[in-house]
């Protein structure tokens, strides 16, 4: 999994490319934890995200949750493997995805 991160004053975009997983959901966690002081808003890009574990799921709630309380998040560009799963789990009833 690959992360990149672009800030635009309070304005944070990130970028995940690759497998969010068991393995890689903790180098998630740990972006985010050092990088949302600040932001109202979050954006996280899965364009190129090719497949999503339910540790990758509580990394996206988690986020969710501390957006909530100091601003908001979208999720865009999801691919349609990743779609299903925000489906089947439920995460498309909270979740502000744009699809373009």
């Amino acid at each position: 999994m690959e992360i990149t991160q672009q800030l635009d004053g309070s304005k944070l975009t990130i970028s995940i490319s690759g497998r969010l997983n068991t393995s890689t959901s903790p180098q998630l966690e740990a972006t985010l934890g050092e990088s949302l002081g600040g932001i109202s808003d979050l954006v996280l890009d899965l364009g190129d995200l090719d497949y999503i574990s339910s540790a990758g799921l509580r990394v996206i709630l988690s986020a969710q949750k501390a957006m909530n309380r100091q601003g908001v998040m979208k999720v865009c560009n999801v691919k349609p493997e990743v779609y299903e799963v925000f489906v089947m789990t439920g995460f498309v009833d909270f979740l502000n995805i744009e699809q373009s």
